[in-house]
């Protein structure tokens, strides 16, 4: 006999957003029930941001003790390395582990209750759980069922294809690997896989990689990839894949095709929200594209019905889908919230790392602001010498008329840790006198950002 469960807030999806949610309408108070079909933590804790930078770090540690097998510079040599991809693998995933087993705790301590099930919407109050045998009556319903990769028709995954998820928990590694998509997911596991020792291809619509970012920005990687040995084939599409001969078959420019051998094909063309069967329809939401439309508040066209996260469309990051779901939480709970970041941290991981956040140059110009833009670039900055890392600068980009700052750009080493200053500096309102005359500690890459603004004001120190 079907159970009847009644709630204040029910989640779908316990992801980044999902959970978050969840844990802020705990501390206020709120009942709520999470409804996760697969494991907590969504595809970043387990399928993605997580595990991809794991394994980005037995990539780099390995091509680190590679590099100094051939003798290198630091006067540190080894005798040639092994992988045990296995170990590797089985590392990441404790990592994985210790973050799921911490979010479920999370959820116990604050009276959340976690039903492992997939939800089926009957209406905006009622969900039905398949194979729970559990029926929920809500007042609020959060739908936070996150994205999930795009698949090419001509490429149906299975065998040698693969998607990201695959990649991510290789029992073996191929000899060869073609990545199917320039964007930011395949550059950071081309890179990684290059690094573990495959030769790699990347294959791209696009006449550069990284398409999203601009010229400037992805010129050091563009570098780094070609100094990795990592074949580009831009302005190629994909015609399909001969399973017999082991080719993947594309198109050049000029219309002629190409069969290139491969061991394993990547398929990274971007991801789109997990709209698909959980009976959403039921609820006949309006849409923006493929994606539920939302307001400033996170709420659908229907009352009571809100959207978090991939789910809601772009940009599709777990940060903004986190902040969502705290702000979900508040709004229930009777505060007066709205999402109006001035600006949400854009991060690729790729060697080197890049970060966007604000406006472009080009963004800028687009919004007829009248800029001031300034590069410091790291091959002037002490702390990367000493991380054998001199490629890649920092950007700032301010208002000419009163030097608020309205964009950060970074690209080099560990810049990913660079964001948070970046977003704070806009969402503070600062100006490029408050980033110059903020003392930097030395050494540190930091050091750049604060050079950037001096340079901006017509006095950089060391360049």
């Amino acid at each position: 006999m079907q159970q009847t469960l009644n709630t204040q807030l029910l989640i779908i999806g316990g992801g980044p957003g999902g959970y978050v949610a969840a844990i802020r309408a705990g501390q206020l108070g709120i009942s709520t029930i999470l409804v996760e079909g697969a494991a907590l933590g969504g595809t970043c804790l387990n399928i993605g941001c997580i595990p991809s930078k794991a394994l980005i770090h037995v990539a780099e540690q390995f091509h680190q003790t590679r590099h100094h097998s051939q003798g290198s510079a630091l006067g540190i040599n080894v005798s040639a390395p092994t992988l045990d991809i296995g170990k590797s693998v089985e590392w990441k995933d404790g990592i994985v582990d210790r973050l799921t087993t911490g979010v479920a705790a999370l959820l116990k301590k604050h009276k959340v209750q976690v039903i492992h099930g997939w939800a089926k919407v009957v209406d905006g109050k009622t969900v039905d759980i398949e194979g729970a045998d559990t029926r929920i009556q809500c007042e609020h319903l959060l739908l936070a069922t996150g994205s999930k990769s795009v698949n090419l028709p001509m490429l149906p995954l299975g065998g040698p294809i693969v998607s990201s998820t695959e990649a991510l928990a290789p029992k073996t590694l191929p000899k060869r690997l073609i990545v199917v998509g320039g964007g930011y997911i395949g550059l950071e596991l081309g890179i990684a896989y290059r690094k573990l020792g495959a030769e790699v291809s990347v294959v791209e619509a696009q006449d550069r990689i990284l398409p999203a970012y601009d010229a400037e920005l992805t010129q050091p990687v563009l570098e780094s990839v070609k100094q990795l040995g990592i074949k580009l084939y831009l302005k190629h599409s994909v015609e399909g894949f001969d399973a017999a001969g082991n080719t993947l078959q594309v198109c050049d420019p000029n219309g002629e095709r190409l069969d290139l051998d491969t061991d394993r094909v990547l398929v990274a063309v971007g991801r789109k929200p997990n709209t698909q069967g959980w009976n959403l329809e039921a609820l006949n939401l309006e849409m923006n594209g493929s994606a539920i439309r939302i307001d400033k508040r996170c709420q659908t066209s229907m009352r009571n019905v809100w959207a978090i996260g991939d789910v809601a469309g772009e940009p599709m990051l777990a940060h903004r889908a986190m902040a969502q779901g705290e702000m979900v939480a508040e709004l229930i709970a009777g505060q007066h919230r709205e999402f109006n970041p001035t600006a949400i941290a854009a991060v690729c991981f790729t060697d080197p790392e890049l970060v966007v956040v604000g406006k472009t140059p080009d963004e800028a110009k687009a919004a007829g602001l009248d800029c001031i833009v300034s590069s410091f670039p790291f091959a002037a900055n002490g702390r990367a010498m000493t991380l054998e890392s001199k490629s890649g600068f920092v950007r700032v980009v301010a208002r000419r008329d009163n030097h608020l700052i309205v964009g950060w750009q970074a690209v080099g080493v560990g810049v990913s840790e660079l964001s948070t200053a970046f977003g704070q500096s806009l969402e503070m309102g600062a100006r490029l006198e408050d980033i110059a005359g903020t003392i930097h500690a030395h050494p540190t890459l930091g050091e750049a950002v604060q050079e950037a603004a001096l340079r901006a004001l017509g006095h950089a120190l060391h360049l």
